[in-house]
C-alpha cells in the first residue's frame, strides 16, 4: 500500500516538473548546480498546469488544476503519455488524446 503511494506520489512530481519544464535527465542526472527552470507563463497560476491534448494532427493547448491528479480518467491519460511519450518530454506535458476528448474530462470531473 504504502509503496503504491510512493509511487503515485512520484509519477505526480515527475508529471508537475514536466510541466514546469524540468526533463527527466535534469531531475536524475543534474549536479551540485541548481536547476534551471522555464518561465511560466502567465496565465498558468498557482496550483495549475499546462498540458496539450495532441492526437492524429489536432493540437490544443489547456491549462489545469493540480487537483486533476487525483481523477482516475486524467491519470489514465497521464499513463498512455507516458507509455507513448516516455518521461524525458520537455516543456508542455503532452497527453496523447484529441482535445475534445481532454475537454470533456475536464468538465465531468468539475462537477
Amino acid at each position: 500500500m504504502l509503496r503504491l503511494f510512493i509511487k503515485k506520489l512520484q509519477r505526480g512530481l515527475l508529471f508537475l516538473a514536466a510541466a514546469r519544464g524540468i526533463s527527466y535527465h535534469d531531475l536524475h542526472h543534474h549536479e551540485d548546480n541548481e536547476l534551471e527552470v522555464s518561465t511560466v507563463p502567465d496565465d498558468v497560476k498557482e496550483g495549475h498546469f499546462a498540458v496539450f491534448a495532441v492526437k492524429d494532427g489536432e493540437r490544443e493547448r489547456f491549462v489545469v488544476k493540480l487537483e486533476c491528479l487525483n481523477s482516475p480518467a486524467f491519470l489514465r491519460l497521464l499513463e498512455h503519455a507516458e507509455e507513448e511519450f516516455g518521461f524525458e518530454q520537455t516543456g508542455v506535458l503532452g497527453v496523447p488524446c484529441r482535445p475534445e476528448e481532454l475537454h470533456k474530462i475536464l468538465t465531468s470531473e468539475r462537477r
